[in-house]
């Protein structure tokens, strides 16, 4: 491991959970689902964090524990601050979706020379052909 979330602490190389911490976590979250602005939960949970940094609390799943952390946060308190923080980035338009890139359009016009010489073998004509081709036209 090499950070361990705020709300915890190791003890006997195990996580346990740091109840006076984990109630300002808890506070953040309720703090959060009830409407607050992120940095406004933080300091309402006793936290002095910027933006970014009680969002990345409120999108951090250990808190909902695995097999190494205890769960700080159920999990329906946790998917209702993250649908949250999804439901304003869309409202603000801070979301861009994924758009599946175009396939690239070959190019159709093309300024060539004049063609002056012609071949039996249409391997050799087509050859001569592209030759003649000097620039792409826009």
């Amino acid at each position: 491991m090499t950070h361990t979330p705020y709300g915890y602490r190791i003890e006997g190389g195990k996580a346990v959970i740091d109840e006076t911490a984990a109630g300002q976590v808890k506070e953040l979250f309720e703090g959060y689902n009830s409407g607050l602005a992120l940095t406004v939960a933080a300091e309402k949970a006793g936290l002095n964090l910027y933006h970014a940094s009680a969002k990345r609390m409120l999108q951090n799943e250990r808190y909902v524990g695995d097999d190494y952390y205890p769960a700080i946060v159920d999990s329906d308190i946790f998917n209702k601050a993250n649908n949250e923080i999804r439901r304003r980035a869309l409202a603000l338009g801070r979301i861009k979706e994924y758009k599946e890139p175009l396939p690239p359009t070959p190019q159709t016009q093309f300024k060539m020379g004049r063609q002056t010489k012609f071949f039996d073998d249409p391997f050799a004509q087509a050859e001569y052909m592209y030759s003649l081709i000097e620039r792409e036209v826009n």
